[in-house]
């Protein structure tokens, strides 16, 4: 698809919501898997002056429904084949008026009569074929909101995330100037476009003219591969468990010499991954980030720092302030471990209709109209002003009195031989408080025992940070933005 058929979808769509009554500040919600419908979506609810929430393809009813009804969603695009879900949803959700399906009629849902309840639904494919594609009139400014992206927290419940277009703006460009898109790159995208890193991906490409090849996934590398090779691509943005899996894989079969930059971010890559990815794609530069879905992004680490700093998430993006501060509000010396601040313009707006929330993630800055973002991750911060990630604040273990950062547990795990993937966290214990257990998936025929790791991990950690248990796993449990769940585990 050229930017010239995307615009034109995108306005037939938008002009289906204003006939539909759907408009300014209303929110529009699109329940569909990595598609050319999805990104469609996207763009025609910021056309018809809307706010859009981009969902999980794989969100469950109950979840779905709630999510629906938090933000009062006016207008749903989905697909055909949810038809009875949607059915029942219109029971549940109030505020649904306007519903756009995707693909074929058809399959178990044929029998399904939708719950009207004086609401529309209408064919996708019928909408992009009646309605013009003349550009709406534009009624939005850039602090107006264009998102809202949510996010399970530590809690499991779904948070909104705010964002304006300036927010949204102004991180794309951030990134885009340290990463130097142009508009001949050819990004791959496997991330789901409700996980904010995968967003990006779109709205980046979109704003250099870039070229972007849209996936469903991961869970099949080899033709992901297949794909990158056929369209020679340029970018390749990823998670440690995509990673991970990449670096099981006999690279050579690829001819992958096109591609210029990996990007990580959601959780710290280990350093051994690091190395492992800079020698299987020796041309191509890695960067190393940190962010959060309440800003976008925080930092990233320049290239040329990989080697003296493998261990760092880098400096402030550009256009970003960032400090660290004690549990009492001072800023700390180098090396000492204390909250991330963050301050810019695209710093999120707070939680939707969770005003305590907001109340504990912002507070005022030291000049009048500052509002600072406290991010609940712990790190250091070396005299160059280098970032080291140490833990988020609610993962902490405290074991023996002492506190024990995962991060650097797991770090230790990962250097050992045969080590694919691990995790920690902290379990209750009568006598320490909590015990620290390790959750190891290890490569196959390796035949990695509990006492190896065990003695791995007394040789390279101080003794309270060594684990009391080690459980064996195929694979760990994943959120839908490809994170270990340490909650899942914890669990």
């Amino acid at each position: 698809m050229t930017y010239a058929d995307v615009e034109a979808l995108a306005n037939k769509l938008a002009n289906a919501l204003i006939a539909h009554d759907v408009g300014r500040g209303d929110r529009v919600a699109i329940y569909l898997p990595n598609c050319a419908e999805a990104v469609v979506a996207i763009f025609a609810a910021l056309k018809a002056s809307t706010i859009f929430t981009s969902i999980n393809s794989t969100t469950k009813f109950d979840k779905l429904s709630y999510i629906l009804n938090d933000c009062r969603a006016t207008a749903l695009v989905s697909h055909a084949s949810r038809r009875s879900m949607i059915g029942r949803l219109c029971a549940e959700v109030p505020s649904l008026k306007f519903v756009a399906l995707a693909g074929a009629e058809g399959g178990e849902d044929d029998s399904t009569e939708l719950i009207e309840l004086e609401r529309s639904m209408v064919s996708l494919a019928e909408v992009l074929q009646e309605f013009p594609s003349d550009r709406p009139p534009r009624m939005c400014i850039d602090i107006d909101l264009a998102a809202i992206i949510y996010t399970s927290g530590s809690t499991g419940r779904p948070k909104g995330v705010m964002c304006t277009h300036l927010n949204m703006i102004s991180a794309s460009t951030s990134i885009i100037q340290y990463l130097e898109n142009v508009p001949e790159d050819i990004i791959i995208n496997v991330l789901p476009l409700s996980f904010d890193y995968g967003l990006y991906q779109v709205l980046m490409a979109f704003q250099v003219g870039a070229t972007l090849v849209l996936e469903r996934g991961f869970a099949y590398p080899a033709a992901i591969l297949n794909r990158m090779e056929a369209e020679r691509i340029t970018g390749f943005p990823g998670v440690p468990t995509i990673f991970a899996m990449l670096l099981q894989i006999d690279l050579s079969r690829w001819d992958l010499t096109s591609l210029r930059y990996l990007t990580n971010t959601a959780a710290a890559l280990p350093v051994t991954h690091v190395q492992q990815l800079r020698e299987a794609f020796p041309q191509a530069t890695l960067y190393s980030m940190y962010g959060l879905t309440e800003c976008k992004r925080v930092s990233y680490l320049p290239p040329g720092e990989l080697d003296r700093r493998p261990g760092s998430v880098g400096v402030a993006i550009p256009n970003t302030e960032v400090w660290i501060e004690d549990e009492q509000g001072h800023r700390v010396e180098p090396g000492e471990v204390g909250e991330l601040v963050v301050r810019g313009s695209h710093v999120m707006q707070g939680y939707w209709e969770l005003p305590e929330e907001t109340a504990r993630t912002f507070r005022p800055g030291r000049y009048p109209g500052q509002r600072l973002l406290y991010t609940g991750d712990l790190f250091t911060m070396d005299e160059e002003g280098f970032l080291y990630f140490v833990s988020r604040k609610d993962d902490i273990i405290k074991s023996r009195g002492e506190k024990v950062s995962p991060k650097e547990v797991e770090d230790v795990l990962h250097r050992l031989e045969g080590v694919i993937e691990a995790t920690v966290v902290g379990v209750p214990d009568p006598l320490l408080g909590q015990a620290i257990k390790a959750y190891v998936v290890s490569k196959d025929g390796v035949g990695l025992t509990e006492k190896q790791v065990l003695r791995h991990c007394a040789t390279h950690l101080e003794d309270f940070m060594v684990p009391k248990h080690v459980e064996f796993c195929d694979s760990l449990p994943k959120t839908s933005s490809g994170k270990i769940s340490r909650m899942s585990l914890r669990a």
